[in-house]
Protein backbone atom coordinates (compact mmCIF):
# COMPACT_ATOMS: atom_id res chain seq x y z
CA UNK A 1 0.00 0.00 0.00
CA UNK A 2 1.15 3.70 -1.03
CA UNK A 3 -0.09 6.00 1.71
CA UNK A 4 0.19 9.87 1.85
CA UNK A 5 0.32 12.20 4.38
CA UNK A 6 -1.01 15.59 3.56
CA UNK A 7 0.49 17.59 6.80
CA UNK A 8 -1.26 21.20 5.32
CA UNK A 9 -1.82 24.54 6.45
CA UNK A 10 -5.54 25.36 6.44
CA UNK A 11 -7.20 28.67 7.11
CA UNK A 12 -10.18 28.91 9.84
CA UNK A 13 -13.21 29.92 7.98
CA UNK A 14 -11.40 29.78 4.46
CA UNK A 15 -13.67 27.41 2.34
CA UNK A 16 -12.87 27.75 -0.65
CA UNK A 17 -8.89 28.13 0.14
CA UNK A 18 -9.05 24.84 1.89
CA UNK A 19 -10.92 23.08 -0.93
CA UNK A 20 -8.40 24.45 -3.28
CA UNK A 21 -5.54 23.47 -1.58
CA UNK A 22 -7.17 20.16 -0.51
CA UNK A 23 -7.79 19.14 -4.25
CA UNK A 24 -4.49 20.76 -5.18
CA UNK A 25 -2.73 17.89 -3.22
CA UNK A 26 -4.90 15.26 -4.26
CA UNK A 27 -4.47 15.53 -7.61
CA UNK A 28 -0.44 15.35 -6.65
CA UNK A 29 -1.76 11.95 -4.84
CA UNK A 30 -3.45 10.52 -7.99
CA UNK A 31 -0.40 11.62 -9.99
CA UNK A 32 2.08 9.66 -7.30
CA UNK A 33 -0.34 6.66 -7.91
CA UNK A 34 -1.32 6.51 -3.60
CA UNK A 35 -4.24 4.45 -2.66
CA UNK A 36 -4.84 7.00 -0.19
CA UNK A 37 -4.22 9.74 1.47
CA UNK A 38 -4.52 11.39 4.70
CA UNK A 39 -5.37 15.02 5.09
CA UNK A 40 -5.87 17.17 9.12
CA UNK A 41 -8.83 17.25 11.20
CA UNK A 42 -11.48 19.51 9.91
CA UNK A 43 -9.22 20.61 6.93
CA UNK A 44 -12.21 22.00 5.22
CA UNK A 45 -13.15 24.51 7.58
CA UNK A 46 -9.80 24.61 9.80
CA UNK A 47 -8.87 24.08 13.13
CA UNK A 48 -10.85 25.14 15.38
CA UNK A 49 -13.41 26.93 13.73
CA UNK A 50 -15.19 27.85 17.40
CA UNK A 51 -18.13 29.93 17.11
CA UNK A 52 -18.52 29.67 13.30
CA UNK A 53 -19.92 26.24 14.24
CA UNK A 54 -22.89 28.11 15.67
CA UNK A 55 -23.44 29.46 11.83
CA UNK A 56 -26.13 27.27 9.90
CA UNK A 57 -24.59 28.60 7.39
CA UNK A 58 -20.60 27.93 7.58
CA UNK A 59 -21.84 24.28 8.70
CA UNK A 60 -24.07 24.15 5.30
CA UNK A 61 -21.09 25.54 3.15
CA UNK A 62 -18.58 23.39 4.77
CA UNK A 63 -20.83 20.27 3.10
CA UNK A 64 -21.25 21.59 0.11
CA UNK A 65 -17.48 21.81 -0.65
CA UNK A 66 -17.20 18.28 0.18
CA UNK A 67 -19.71 16.92 -2.21
CA UNK A 68 -17.72 19.64 -4.62
CA UNK A 69 -14.45 17.58 -3.54
CA UNK A 70 -15.63 13.89 -3.92
CA UNK A 71 -15.57 14.18 -8.04
CA UNK A 72 -12.15 14.95 -8.23
CA UNK A 73 -10.91 11.75 -5.56
CA UNK A 74 -10.68 9.16 -8.38
CA UNK A 75 -8.27 6.00 -7.49
CA UNK A 76 -6.83 7.59 -4.78
CA UNK A 77 -8.77 7.15 -1.89
CA UNK A 78 -8.99 10.39 0.58
CA UNK A 79 -9.74 11.20 4.09
CA UNK A 80 -10.77 14.79 4.80
CA UNK A 81 -11.43 16.44 7.96
CA UNK A 82 -15.03 17.89 7.51
CA UNK A 83 -18.18 19.00 9.77
CA UNK A 84 -21.05 16.74 9.40
CA UNK A 85 -24.22 17.37 10.68
CA UNK A 86 -27.24 15.42 11.76
CA UNK A 87 -30.47 16.85 12.45
CA UNK A 88 -29.53 19.73 14.98
CA UNK A 89 -26.41 17.94 15.87
CA UNK A 90 -22.78 18.20 15.04
CA UNK A 91 -20.24 15.99 14.41
CA UNK A 92 -15.99 16.44 14.02
CA UNK A 93 -15.97 13.95 11.38
CA UNK A 94 -13.68 12.20 8.52
CA UNK A 95 -15.19 11.65 5.01
CA UNK A 96 -13.68 8.74 3.15
CA UNK A 97 -14.29 9.47 -0.53
CA UNK A 98 -13.04 7.00 -3.49
CA UNK A 99 -13.80 6.80 -7.49
CA UNK A 100 -15.90 10.12 -7.09
CA UNK A 101 -18.33 9.63 -4.28
CA UNK A 102 -18.00 9.65 -0.34
CA UNK A 103 -17.71 5.91 0.72
CA UNK A 104 -17.95 6.46 4.54
CA UNK A 105 -18.28 8.92 7.30
CA UNK A 106 -16.40 8.24 10.92
CA UNK A 107 -17.55 10.86 13.55
CA UNK A 108 -15.07 11.47 16.30
CA UNK A 109 -15.64 9.55 19.44
CA UNK A 110 -13.46 11.28 22.20
CA UNK A 111 -13.83 15.04 22.31
CA UNK A 112 -11.52 16.83 24.17
CA UNK A 113 -12.59 19.77 26.41
CA UNK A 114 -9.67 20.48 28.51
CA UNK A 115 -6.52 23.39 27.72
CA UNK A 116 -7.24 24.89 24.40
CA UNK A 117 -9.70 22.39 23.58
CA UNK A 118 -13.76 23.38 23.62
CA UNK A 119 -15.33 20.37 21.55
CA UNK A 120 -17.97 19.87 24.11
CA UNK A 121 -19.51 22.80 23.17
CA UNK A 122 -19.75 22.26 19.67
CA UNK A 123 -19.73 18.26 18.83
CA UNK A 124 -21.53 15.88 19.71
CA UNK A 125 -19.35 12.30 20.26
CA UNK A 126 -19.79 9.31 17.57
CA UNK A 127 -20.71 6.21 18.30
CA UNK A 128 -19.64 4.25 15.26
CA UNK A 129 -16.49 2.95 14.03
CA UNK A 130 -15.34 3.12 10.19
CA UNK A 131 -13.77 -0.10 8.70
CA UNK A 132 -12.89 -0.32 5.08
CA UNK A 133 -10.59 -2.18 3.06
CA UNK A 134 -7.70 -1.21 0.86
CA UNK A 135 -7.28 -4.67 -1.15
CA UNK A 136 -7.01 -7.37 1.39
CA UNK A 137 -6.04 -5.23 4.28
CA UNK A 138 -8.57 -3.78 6.72
CA UNK A 139 -8.38 -0.19 8.04
CA UNK A 140 -9.75 2.22 10.47
CA UNK A 141 -10.34 6.01 10.68
CA UNK A 142 -9.88 7.99 13.64
CA UNK A 143 -9.64 11.58 14.67
CA UNK A 144 -7.03 12.82 16.98
CA UNK A 145 -8.48 12.37 20.82
CA UNK A 146 -9.57 9.32 19.23
CA UNK A 147 -5.67 7.85 19.46
CA UNK A 148 -4.95 8.96 23.50
CA UNK A 149 -7.92 7.29 24.87
CA UNK A 150 -7.21 4.24 26.40
CA UNK A 151 -9.75 1.67 25.14
CA UNK A 152 -10.96 3.84 22.99
CA UNK A 153 -11.62 3.72 18.77
CA UNK A 154 -7.97 2.10 18.35
CA UNK A 155 -8.42 -0.59 20.35
CA UNK A 156 -12.38 -1.33 18.88
CA UNK A 157 -10.74 -1.04 15.19
CA UNK A 158 -7.95 -3.78 16.19
CA UNK A 159 -10.49 -6.17 17.87
CA UNK A 160 -12.58 -6.13 14.45
CA UNK A 161 -9.48 -6.63 12.37
CA UNK A 162 -7.98 -3.82 11.23
CA UNK A 163 -4.20 -3.72 10.83
CA UNK A 164 -3.74 -0.03 9.30
CA UNK A 165 -4.93 2.93 11.77
CA UNK A 166 -5.15 6.10 10.08
CA UNK A 167 -6.12 9.08 12.56
CA UNK A 168 -6.23 12.71 11.18
CA UNK A 169 -5.31 15.80 13.60
CA UNK A 170 -5.05 19.05 14.88
CA UNK A 171 -3.07 18.43 18.07
CA UNK A 172 -1.26 22.29 18.56
CA UNK A 173 2.17 22.84 19.52
CA UNK A 174 3.72 23.44 22.98
CA UNK A 175 7.65 22.32 23.94
CA UNK A 176 7.72 18.71 24.67
CA UNK A 177 4.49 17.78 22.74
CA UNK A 178 6.54 15.65 19.91
CA UNK A 179 7.14 13.13 22.70
CA UNK A 180 4.05 13.41 24.17
CA UNK A 181 2.30 11.93 21.09
CA UNK A 182 5.24 9.81 19.90
CA UNK A 183 4.83 7.59 23.34
CA UNK A 184 1.22 7.81 23.03
CA UNK A 185 1.23 6.76 19.00
CA UNK A 186 3.62 3.92 19.77
CA UNK A 187 2.03 2.75 22.63
CA UNK A 188 -1.06 2.33 20.60
CA UNK A 189 0.89 0.78 17.57
CA UNK A 190 2.11 -1.42 19.69
CA UNK A 191 -0.33 -2.43 22.15
CA UNK A 192 -3.11 -3.26 19.77
CA UNK A 193 -0.44 -4.26 16.66
CA UNK A 194 -1.27 -1.95 13.94
CA UNK A 195 0.49 0.40 11.84
CA UNK A 196 -0.36 4.24 12.99
CA UNK A 197 -0.66 6.55 10.69
CA UNK A 198 -1.07 10.17 12.08
CA UNK A 199 -1.54 12.86 9.91
CA UNK A 200 -1.02 16.08 11.70
CA UNK A 201 -1.82 20.08 10.99
CA UNK A 202 0.66 22.83 10.43
CA UNK A 203 0.39 26.62 10.83
CA UNK A 204 -0.94 29.17 12.75
CA UNK A 205 -4.10 30.04 14.20
CA UNK A 206 -4.38 32.83 16.30
CA UNK A 207 -2.70 31.82 19.99
CA UNK A 208 -2.05 28.30 18.33
CA UNK A 209 0.42 27.13 16.34
CA UNK A 210 -0.01 23.58 14.73
CA UNK A 211 3.46 22.05 14.17
CA UNK A 212 2.73 19.36 11.82
CA UNK A 213 5.83 16.47 12.02
CA UNK A 214 2.69 14.23 10.49
CA UNK A 215 4.53 10.17 11.23
CA UNK A 216 3.84 6.62 10.64
CA UNK A 217 4.70 3.97 13.20
CA UNK A 218 4.81 -0.25 12.50
CA UNK A 219 2.81 -2.58 14.50
CA UNK A 220 5.76 -2.52 17.33
CA UNK A 221 5.80 0.92 17.83
CA UNK A 222 8.74 1.47 15.79
CA UNK A 223 9.16 4.85 14.00
CA UNK A 224 8.77 4.49 10.10
CA UNK A 225 8.52 8.17 9.00
CA UNK A 226 8.25 11.76 9.67
CA UNK A 227 7.05 14.67 8.15
CA UNK A 228 9.49 17.65 8.65
CA UNK A 229 8.30 20.47 11.32
CA UNK A 230 6.22 23.72 10.94
CA UNK A 231 6.22 23.09 6.85
CA UNK A 232 4.01 21.47 4.48
CA UNK A 233 4.85 18.13 3.47
CA UNK A 234 3.83 15.19 1.78
CA UNK A 235 4.95 12.31 3.85
CA UNK A 236 4.84 9.29 1.66
CA UNK A 237 5.27 5.35 2.68
CA UNK A 238 5.25 2.19 0.52
CA UNK A 239 4.20 -0.46 3.49
CA UNK A 240 4.84 -3.12 0.42
CA UNK A 241 8.59 -2.46 0.00
CA UNK A 242 8.93 -0.70 3.14
CA UNK A 243 10.10 2.66 1.52
CA UNK A 244 9.96 5.90 3.23
CA UNK A 245 10.26 9.41 1.94
CA UNK A 246 11.57 11.09 4.69
CA UNK A 247 12.29 10.64 8.72
CA UNK A 248 12.45 13.86 9.62
CA UNK A 249 15.07 14.68 12.64
CA UNK A 250 13.19 16.73 15.45
CA UNK A 251 14.64 20.06 15.98
CA UNK A 252 16.51 20.70 19.16
CA UNK A 253 14.34 22.70 21.56
CA UNK A 254 15.48 26.49 21.18
CA UNK A 255 15.25 25.71 17.36
CA UNK A 256 11.93 24.48 17.79
CA UNK A 257 10.67 27.04 19.76
CA UNK A 258 12.25 30.07 17.84
CA UNK A 259 10.54 28.14 14.29
CA UNK A 260 7.09 28.18 16.26
CA UNK A 261 7.12 31.44 16.95
CA UNK A 262 8.29 32.02 13.11
CA UNK A 263 4.91 30.66 12.15
CA UNK A 264 2.59 31.78 14.46
CA UNK A 265 3.67 35.00 13.61
CA UNK A 266 3.66 34.41 9.75
CA UNK A 267 0.42 33.44 9.72
CA UNK A 268 -0.80 35.46 12.13
CA UNK A 269 -0.01 38.85 10.04
CA UNK A 270 -0.58 37.28 6.33
CA UNK A 271 -3.69 35.50 7.17
CA UNK A 272 -5.57 38.62 8.99
CA UNK A 273 -4.11 41.12 5.76
CA UNK A 274 -1.50 42.57 7.13
CA UNK A 275 1.46 43.36 5.24
CA UNK A 276 3.99 45.15 7.37
CA UNK A 277 4.25 45.45 11.16
CA UNK A 278 5.82 48.49 13.57
CA UNK A 279 7.92 47.77 16.82
CA UNK A 280 8.69 49.95 19.73
CA UNK A 281 12.18 49.20 19.93
CA UNK A 282 13.66 50.05 23.33
CA UNK A 283 17.43 48.95 22.59
CA UNK A 284 16.44 45.81 25.77
CA UNK A 285 16.23 42.31 25.01
CA UNK A 286 12.70 41.70 24.28
CA UNK A 287 11.97 44.37 21.77
CA UNK A 288 15.11 43.28 19.91
CA UNK A 289 14.22 39.45 19.82
CA UNK A 290 10.81 40.35 18.36
CA UNK A 291 12.18 42.46 15.89
CA UNK A 292 14.47 39.77 14.55
CA UNK A 293 11.83 37.22 14.43
CA UNK A 294 9.34 39.88 12.86
CA UNK A 295 12.59 40.18 9.91
CA UNK A 296 12.98 36.45 9.79
CA UNK A 297 9.20 35.66 9.66
CA UNK A 298 8.07 38.29 7.26
CA UNK A 299 11.26 39.80 5.37
CA UNK A 300 13.13 43.52 6.62
CA UNK A 301 11.28 45.02 3.94
CA UNK A 302 7.61 45.01 6.24
CA UNK A 303 9.29 45.49 9.69
CA UNK A 304 9.70 49.04 10.70
CA UNK A 305 11.48 49.76 13.91
CA UNK A 306 10.80 53.39 16.21
CA UNK A 307 12.71 54.33 18.58
CA UNK A 308 10.75 56.62 21.02
CA UNK A 309 13.65 57.99 23.66
CA UNK A 310 12.61 60.06 26.53
CA UNK A 311 14.27 62.18 29.19
CA UNK A 312 15.64 58.75 31.06
CA UNK A 313 16.59 56.50 27.95
CA UNK A 314 20.00 55.79 28.12
CA UNK A 315 23.05 56.54 25.92
CA UNK A 316 23.45 52.81 25.34
CA UNK A 317 19.58 52.31 24.39
CA UNK A 318 19.75 54.39 21.61
CA UNK A 319 23.06 53.06 20.32
CA UNK A 320 22.16 49.58 20.64
CA UNK A 321 18.37 50.05 19.06
CA UNK A 322 20.53 51.96 16.20
CA UNK A 323 22.66 48.88 15.69
CA UNK A 324 19.94 46.28 15.96
CA UNK A 325 18.25 48.18 13.05
CA UNK A 326 21.38 48.69 10.85
CA UNK A 327 22.15 44.94 11.43
CA UNK A 328 18.47 43.79 10.73
CA UNK A 329 18.22 45.96 7.92
CA UNK A 330 15.25 47.54 8.64
CA UNK A 331 14.12 51.39 8.90
CA UNK A 332 14.18 53.22 12.21
CA UNK A 333 11.94 56.34 12.72
CA UNK A 334 13.19 58.50 15.87
CA UNK A 335 10.41 59.94 17.54
CA UNK A 336 11.19 61.45 20.91
CA UNK A 337 8.17 62.03 23.70
CA UNK A 338 9.77 64.48 25.83
CA UNK A 339 7.56 67.36 23.85
CA UNK A 340 4.99 65.67 24.46
CA UNK A 341 5.36 64.19 27.96
CA UNK A 342 6.20 68.01 29.39
CA UNK A 343 2.61 68.93 27.69
CA UNK A 344 1.06 66.07 30.27
CA UNK A 345 2.99 66.93 32.91
CA UNK A 346 2.44 70.70 32.58
CA UNK A 347 -1.41 69.70 32.06
CA UNK A 348 -1.88 67.60 35.15
CA UNK A 349 0.07 69.75 37.12
CA UNK A 350 -2.94 71.69 38.66
CA UNK A 351 -4.54 67.96 39.23
CA UNK A 352 -1.15 66.55 41.02
CA UNK A 353 0.18 69.98 43.11
CA UNK A 354 2.01 68.36 46.03
CA UNK A 355 2.01 64.76 45.01
CA UNK A 356 5.22 63.45 44.28
CA UNK A 357 5.85 61.76 40.55
CA UNK A 358 5.27 58.02 40.80
CA UNK A 359 4.18 55.20 39.05
CA UNK A 360 1.15 57.77 37.26
CA UNK A 361 4.45 59.99 35.45
CA UNK A 362 6.26 56.33 34.23
CA UNK A 363 2.53 54.96 32.75
CA UNK A 364 2.63 58.60 31.16
CA UNK A 365 5.35 57.78 29.17
CA UNK A 366 4.58 54.00 27.89
CA UNK A 367 0.92 55.34 26.78
CA UNK A 368 2.43 58.18 24.89
CA UNK A 369 4.55 55.63 23.25
CA UNK A 370 1.63 53.53 22.32
CA UNK A 371 -0.20 56.14 21.46
CA UNK A 372 2.29 57.21 18.77
CA UNK A 373 2.49 53.41 17.29
CA UNK A 374 -1.14 53.08 17.24
CA UNK A 375 -1.07 55.95 15.15
CA UNK A 376 1.42 54.86 12.82
CA UNK A 377 -0.46 51.99 12.51
CA UNK A 378 -4.26 53.37 11.48
CA UNK A 379 -2.20 55.45 9.55
CA UNK A 380 0.17 53.19 7.13
CA UNK A 381 -2.21 50.49 8.28
CA UNK A 382 1.05 48.36 10.26
CA UNK A 383 0.29 46.05 12.66
CA UNK A 384 2.03 47.10 16.20
CA UNK A 385 3.86 44.36 17.64
CA UNK A 386 4.02 44.38 21.45
CA UNK A 387 7.22 43.43 22.93
CA UNK A 388 5.98 41.94 26.59
CA UNK A 389 6.81 38.74 28.08
CA UNK A 390 4.94 35.64 29.68
CA UNK A 391 6.83 36.90 33.18
CA UNK A 392 6.10 40.30 32.66
CA UNK A 393 2.50 40.01 31.40
CA UNK A 394 2.23 37.15 34.53
CA UNK A 395 3.16 40.10 37.11
CA UNK A 396 1.26 42.57 35.33
CA UNK A 397 5.00 44.44 35.18
CA UNK A 398 3.28 46.38 32.07
CA UNK A 399 1.25 49.67 30.86
CA UNK A 400 -1.96 49.25 29.79
CA UNK A 401 -2.55 51.10 26.58
CA UNK A 402 0.70 51.52 26.93
CA UNK A 403 3.43 48.61 25.93
CA UNK A 404 0.13 46.76 25.75
CA UNK A 405 -1.15 48.48 23.23
CA UNK A 406 -1.10 46.77 19.73
CA UNK A 407 -2.34 44.19 17.67
CA UNK A 408 0.06 40.73 18.16
CA UNK A 409 2.23 39.72 20.67
CA UNK A 410 5.19 37.05 19.64
CA UNK A 411 6.55 36.24 22.75
CA UNK A 412 3.79 36.52 25.53
CA UNK A 413 4.39 33.11 26.45
CA UNK A 414 7.95 33.40 26.98
CA UNK A 415 9.44 33.44 29.72
CA UNK A 416 12.25 35.75 30.49
CA UNK A 417 14.58 33.47 31.14
CA UNK A 418 13.82 31.71 27.91
CA UNK A 419 14.18 35.34 25.92
CA UNK A 420 17.65 35.33 26.51
CA UNK A 421 17.96 31.38 25.38
CA UNK A 422 16.54 31.99 21.86
CA UNK A 423 17.96 35.47 21.72
CA UNK A 424 21.27 33.88 22.32
CA UNK A 425 19.78 30.90 19.93
CA UNK A 426 18.95 33.46 16.91
CA UNK A 427 22.27 35.48 17.22
CA UNK A 428 24.55 32.26 16.78
CA UNK A 429 22.75 32.09 13.21
CA UNK A 430 23.59 35.37 12.64
CA UNK A 431 24.75 38.02 14.97
CA UNK A 432 22.10 40.78 14.98
CA UNK A 433 21.52 41.58 18.45
CA UNK A 434 24.01 43.86 20.12
CA UNK A 435 25.83 41.79 22.34
CA UNK A 436 25.28 44.44 25.08
CA UNK A 437 21.76 43.73 24.87
CA UNK A 438 22.63 39.95 25.86
CA UNK A 439 24.16 41.46 29.24
CA UNK A 440 23.25 44.39 30.60
CA UNK A 441 20.63 44.39 33.24
CA UNK A 442 16.86 45.03 32.08
CA UNK A 443 15.16 48.43 32.50
CA UNK A 444 12.13 50.07 31.54
CA UNK A 445 14.02 53.33 31.57
CA UNK A 446 10.83 55.28 32.81
CA UNK A 447 12.41 57.03 35.49
CA UNK A 448 16.09 57.61 37.17
CA UNK A 449 18.11 54.77 37.12
CA UNK A 450 15.33 51.95 37.21
CA UNK A 451 16.23 48.54 37.60
CA UNK A 452 14.01 45.43 36.68
CA UNK A 453 15.14 44.00 39.88
CA UNK A 454 13.87 47.05 41.73
CA UNK A 455 9.98 45.64 41.34
CA UNK A 456 10.87 42.13 40.51
CA UNK A 457 12.23 39.51 42.24
CA UNK A 458 15.57 37.94 39.56
CA UNK A 459 14.38 36.17 36.48
CA UNK A 460 15.32 33.05 37.68
CA UNK A 461 13.55 33.14 41.22
CA UNK A 462 10.35 34.58 39.47
CA UNK A 463 10.09 32.15 36.30
CA UNK A 464 10.55 29.31 38.74
CA UNK A 465 8.07 30.21 40.91
CA UNK A 466 5.38 30.83 37.45
CA UNK A 467 5.96 27.78 36.11
CA UNK A 468 4.61 26.45 39.47
CA UNK A 469 1.90 28.76 39.85
CA UNK A 470 0.20 29.55 36.02
CA UNK A 471 1.62 26.16 34.02
CA UNK A 472 1.08 23.57 37.40
CA UNK A 473 -1.23 25.27 39.22
CA UNK A 474 0.93 24.73 42.09
CA UNK A 475 -0.57 26.14 45.57
CA UNK A 476 1.21 28.38 47.25
CA UNK A 477 2.53 25.31 50.39
CA UNK A 478 3.90 23.55 47.17
CA UNK A 479 5.99 26.37 45.58
CA UNK A 480 7.39 26.89 49.38
CA UNK A 481 8.44 22.87 49.23
CA UNK A 482 10.65 23.86 46.62
CA UNK A 483 13.02 25.78 48.65
CA UNK A 484 12.24 29.39 47.98
CA UNK A 485 11.62 32.49 49.55
CA UNK A 486 7.76 32.79 51.52
CA UNK A 487 7.96 36.58 51.55
CA UNK A 488 9.12 36.54 47.50
CA UNK A 489 6.14 33.68 46.94
CA UNK A 490 3.79 35.42 48.20
CA UNK A 491 4.29 38.63 46.82
CA UNK A 492 4.16 36.99 42.95
CA UNK A 493 1.44 34.93 43.81
CA UNK A 494 -0.52 38.49 44.80
CA UNK A 495 0.73 39.71 41.91
CA UNK A 496 -0.12 37.42 39.19
CA UNK A 497 -3.80 37.48 40.87
CA UNK A 498 -4.18 41.00 41.06
CA UNK A 499 -3.10 41.44 37.37
CA UNK A 500 -6.10 39.09 35.47
CA UNK A 501 -8.21 42.47 34.40
CA UNK A 502 -4.46 43.02 32.58
CA UNK A 503 -4.22 40.28 30.60
CA UNK A 504 -8.08 40.23 30.03
CA UNK A 505 -7.47 43.21 27.26
CA UNK A 506 -3.52 42.33 26.39
CA UNK A 507 -3.46 41.36 22.27
CA UNK A 508 -3.15 37.72 21.85
CA UNK A 509 0.32 35.64 21.35
CA UNK A 510 1.85 32.35 20.61
CA UNK A 511 1.49 29.50 22.78
CA UNK A 512 4.32 27.42 23.44
CA UNK A 513 4.39 26.53 26.63
CA UNK A 514 2.13 23.43 28.11
CA UNK A 515 -0.50 26.71 29.73
CA UNK A 516 -0.39 29.56 28.29
CA UNK A 517 -2.74 33.09 29.03
CA UNK A 518 -5.68 33.24 26.94
CA UNK A 519 -7.07 29.79 25.78
CA UNK A 520 -5.44 28.37 27.91
CA UNK A 521 -5.56 29.73 31.53
CA UNK A 522 -8.60 31.24 32.36
CA UNK A 523 -9.23 32.48 35.41
CA UNK A 524 -12.12 35.16 36.73
CA UNK A 525 -11.09 39.02 37.13
CA UNK A 526 -13.30 39.10 40.25
CA UNK A 527 -12.22 36.38 42.38
CA UNK A 528 -11.92 36.56 46.08
CA UNK A 529 -10.17 32.92 46.35
CA UNK A 530 -6.31 34.06 46.99
CA UNK A 531 -3.78 31.28 46.67
CA UNK A 532 -0.84 33.94 48.00
CA UNK A 533 -0.53 33.82 51.88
Amino acid sequence: MKIGLAQINCQVGDLEGNFQKIKKWLKRAEKLGLDIVCFPELALTGYPPEDLLLKPRFVEDNLKKLKELAPFVKNTRAIVGFVDRKGKALYNSAALAHRGKIAGIYHKVCLPNYGVFDEKRYFKPGDRLLLFKVGNVKCGVNICEDIWEKQGPTEKQAKKGAKIIFTINASPYHQGKIKEREAVVKKQARDNKVIVVYTNLVGGQDELVFDGQSMVMDSKGALLARARAFQEHLLIVDSDRRQFSDIAKPLRPLAEAYQALLVGLKDYVNKNGFRKVVIGLSGGIDSSLVAALAVDALGRENVVGVFLPSRFSSRESREDARVLAKNLRIKLRTIPIEPIFKVYLKTLHPQFRNLRPDITEENIQARIRGNILMALSNKFGWLVLTTGNKSEMSVGYATLYGDMAGGFAPIKDIPKTLVYKLAKYRNSISAVMPARVLTKEPSAELKKNQKDKDTLPPYEILDRILKEYVEKDSDFDKILHLGLNKKIVSKVLSMVDKSEYKRRQSPPGIKITPKAFGKDRRMPITNKYKYGK
